[in-house]
Protein backbone atom coordinates (compact mmCIF):
# COMPACT_ATOMS: atom_id res chain seq x y z
CA UNK A 1 0.00 0.00 0.00
CA UNK A 2 0.88 3.54 -0.81
CA UNK A 3 0.29 6.75 1.32
CA UNK A 4 0.12 10.18 0.04
CA UNK A 5 0.36 12.93 2.59
CA UNK A 6 0.06 16.72 1.22
CA UNK A 7 1.74 19.39 3.58
CA UNK A 8 2.46 23.11 2.43
CA UNK A 9 -0.85 24.53 2.02
CA UNK A 10 -2.17 27.70 4.47
CA UNK A 11 -3.31 31.11 4.01
CA UNK A 12 -2.17 33.72 1.53
CA UNK A 13 -2.78 37.02 -0.04
CA UNK A 14 -3.51 37.73 -3.26
CA UNK A 15 -0.40 37.70 -5.40
CA UNK A 16 1.20 35.63 -3.19
CA UNK A 17 3.16 32.26 -3.20
CA UNK A 18 2.71 28.55 -1.85
CA UNK A 19 4.26 25.40 -1.96
CA UNK A 20 2.09 22.60 -1.38
CA UNK A 21 4.32 18.96 -0.78
CA UNK A 22 3.25 15.87 -1.19
CA UNK A 23 5.23 12.80 0.53
CA UNK A 24 4.67 9.04 -0.40
CA UNK A 25 5.52 6.20 2.01
CA UNK A 26 4.58 2.57 2.36
CA UNK A 27 5.18 0.36 -1.01
CA UNK A 28 8.59 1.70 -2.20
CA UNK A 29 8.10 -0.84 -5.51
CA UNK A 30 4.83 0.86 -6.16
CA UNK A 31 5.87 4.24 -5.57
CA UNK A 32 9.06 3.91 -7.85
CA UNK A 33 6.97 2.81 -10.41
CA UNK A 34 4.57 5.44 -10.18
CA UNK A 35 4.00 6.97 -14.04
CA UNK A 36 2.38 9.86 -12.86
CA UNK A 37 2.28 12.61 -10.23
CA UNK A 38 -0.72 14.87 -10.04
CA UNK A 39 -2.20 18.03 -8.26
CA UNK A 40 -5.66 18.40 -8.86
CA UNK A 41 -7.61 21.03 -6.83
CA UNK A 42 -11.19 21.78 -6.06
CA UNK A 43 -12.77 24.75 -4.75
CA UNK A 44 -16.11 25.18 -3.29
CA UNK A 45 -19.18 24.23 -5.59
CA UNK A 46 -16.48 23.45 -8.58
CA UNK A 47 -15.38 20.41 -10.43
CA UNK A 48 -11.96 18.81 -9.53
CA UNK A 49 -9.47 20.66 -11.84
CA UNK A 50 -6.02 18.73 -13.01
CA UNK A 51 -3.86 21.35 -12.57
CA UNK A 52 -0.57 19.88 -12.89
CA UNK A 53 1.07 16.46 -14.25
CA UNK A 54 4.19 15.07 -14.02
CA UNK A 55 4.68 11.45 -15.85
CA UNK A 56 7.34 9.59 -17.46
CA UNK A 57 6.72 9.72 -20.63
CA UNK A 58 5.43 13.10 -21.31
CA UNK A 59 7.60 14.77 -18.42
CA UNK A 60 5.68 17.73 -16.86
CA UNK A 61 2.48 19.04 -18.10
CA UNK A 62 0.36 22.30 -16.59
CA UNK A 63 -3.44 23.41 -16.74
CA UNK A 64 -3.73 26.68 -19.35
CA UNK A 65 -4.38 28.61 -16.35
CA UNK A 66 -1.63 28.23 -14.32
CA UNK A 67 0.81 27.81 -17.01
CA UNK A 68 4.02 29.83 -16.20
CA UNK A 69 3.27 30.68 -12.24
CA UNK A 70 3.07 26.82 -11.17
CA UNK A 71 5.86 24.37 -10.93
CA UNK A 72 5.64 21.01 -10.33
CA UNK A 73 8.94 19.45 -9.06
CA UNK A 74 9.79 15.95 -7.96
CA UNK A 75 12.24 14.67 -5.80
CA UNK A 76 12.86 10.67 -6.57
CA UNK A 77 15.15 10.05 -3.93
CA UNK A 78 12.75 11.48 -1.25
CA UNK A 79 9.45 10.10 -2.83
CA UNK A 80 7.93 13.65 -2.75
CA UNK A 81 6.50 15.78 -5.26
CA UNK A 82 5.83 19.41 -4.51
CA UNK A 83 3.72 22.57 -6.07
CA UNK A 84 5.51 25.78 -6.50
CA UNK A 85 2.74 28.68 -6.88
CA UNK A 86 3.14 31.99 -7.72
CA UNK A 87 0.73 35.11 -8.02
CA UNK A 88 -1.63 33.27 -6.68
CA UNK A 89 -5.67 34.84 -7.14
CA UNK A 90 -8.46 34.42 -4.88
CA UNK A 91 -10.53 32.08 -7.09
CA UNK A 92 -7.52 29.58 -6.82
CA UNK A 93 -8.61 29.13 -3.04
CA UNK A 94 -9.12 25.03 -2.91
CA UNK A 95 -7.96 22.31 -1.48
CA UNK A 96 -5.03 20.54 -3.55
CA UNK A 97 -4.64 17.30 -3.64
CA UNK A 98 -1.86 15.07 -5.10
CA UNK A 99 -2.77 11.42 -6.97
CA UNK A 100 -0.26 8.96 -7.83
CA UNK A 101 -0.63 6.33 -10.90
CA UNK A 102 0.86 3.27 -10.36
CA UNK A 103 0.90 -0.09 -11.65
CA UNK A 104 -0.66 -1.46 -8.57
CA UNK A 105 -3.24 0.99 -8.18
CA UNK A 106 -4.30 4.76 -7.68
CA UNK A 107 -3.64 6.81 -4.72
CA UNK A 108 -4.94 10.18 -3.51
CA UNK A 109 -3.83 12.23 -0.84
CA UNK A 110 -6.40 13.79 1.98
CA UNK A 111 -5.64 17.05 0.40
CA UNK A 112 -3.99 20.28 1.43
CA UNK A 113 -6.27 23.77 2.29
CA UNK A 114 -5.16 26.67 0.32
CA UNK A 115 -6.73 30.38 1.24
CA UNK A 116 -6.23 33.18 -0.95
CA UNK A 117 -7.37 36.24 1.02
CA UNK A 118 -6.54 39.34 2.16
Amino acid sequence: QVQLVESGGGLVQPGGSLRPNCAASGDIRAIRSGRAWRWYRQAPDKQLELVAVITTWKGKNYADSVKGRFTNSRDATKNTVDLQMHSLAPEEEAVYYCYLNTPYGNVWGQGAQVTVSS
